[in-house]
């Protein structure tokens, strides 16, 4: 795949450009800014003023001490947002305004997932025991702009596996999937390398993808049902021998660019069967819930009880 192909070789800029200036899109984009912003920044920067308004659970894992603490994975980290905006440019000037309609429909999801992700955060907040490391500059604006008290379910997995089955499903709308073959695998690692950054710069703990994953099958279960979670777990720490290896390797997230994973195999077996087994544990307790959330605001409770024991 020649790399101006590449999803990862495209302007985040032109998606904001585009969007704002053409009327179709135009309520989209204000949408999705009003909620990431209000939805994640806003309401989290107000309960880290406002402290005690609501309960706080520390969610950190024994499993987390297994995960060194790699800095160098930070700028995979912070790539989340541009994940997916870069996905906009892609596709409309791939496909011009026959693609207007799927895009769209894609930036109001991205603004209905911040919402559903808030269902939980506006209820019980939590936290894990994240280090204060400033030596490279991007940790600095993460301590800034970052309270840390969001943590299940992870946003950054939710949007990022958002992102990716949106990409097939617009490939598909485009009818173009077989032509894009290699962009969705380059989207798949994307996905799989930022979910396994945000454990490495220790900005989650194991226990928050589970719940991502939950939440997902929640938001929308015909694109992400349980043989997806499955999947998806069943590739984390792989450097991606099993993605492809027609992934272009300039892409930020190839295995070649990236920083390799430093955990025993028998560990990430320990991580991948806590990360399913919760996962399922969700889905269960979901059978007698009153709400999709119930489970996580429940295991939350628990959590923060049996820590003051």
């Amino acid at each position: 795949m020649d790399f101006r192909d590449s999803v990862y070789s495209q302007s985040t800029a032109y998606a904001f450009i585009k969007t704002f200036f053409t009327p179709l899109l135009r309520p989209a984009f204000i949408k999705v800014i009003k909620s990431i912003f209000y939805n994640f920044f806003y309401c989290q920067h107000k309960n880290a003023f406002f402290s005690g308004r609501l309960p706080l659970t520390q969610v950190d894992h024994s499993l987390d001490e297994k995960i060194p603490f790699m800095p160098s994975w930070v700028s995979i980290y912070i790539d989340f947002s541009q994940f997916w905006i870069r996905m906009l440019t892609f596709f409309l000037r791939r496909y011009g305004r026959k693609a207007l309609i799927p895009i769209r429909d894609f930036i109001y999801s991205m603004g209905d997932l911040y919402e559903f992700a808030a269902e939980v955060y506006r209820k019980n907040l939590s936290t894990t025991k994240r280090p204060f490391y400033i030596a490279r500059p991007r940790f600095l604006i993460i301590h800034l702009l970052d309270p840390h008290l969001f943590c299940i379910p992870s946003l950054h997995v939710m949007v990022v596996i958002h992102t990716f089955t949106m990409f097939s499903v617009i490939s598909k709308q485009m009818k173009d999937e077989e032509n894009l073959k290699s962009q969705t695998l380059e989207m798949k690692a994307g996905m799989l390398a930022i979910s396994q950054a945000i454990l490495f710069v220790k900005q989650h703990s194991v226990n928050c993808i589970p719940a991502a994953l939950y939440a997902m099958t929640n938001f929308n279960g015909n694109l992400f049902p349980p043989c997806e979670a499955e999947k998806f777990t069943s590739l984390l720490f792989s450097n991606y021998e099993n993605v492809s290896n027609d992934v272009p390797k300039s892409c930020k997230v190839h295995p070649c660019a990236s920083p390799k994973t430093q955990i025993p195999e028998q560990d990430k077996a320990q991580i991948k069967k806590h990360i399913l087994s919760l996962y399922y544990r969700f889905l269960e307790e979901q059978k007698t819930s009153a709400s999709w959330e119930e489970p996580l605001l429940r295991f939350l409770a628990d959590y923060r009880n049996e820590s003051k024991n």
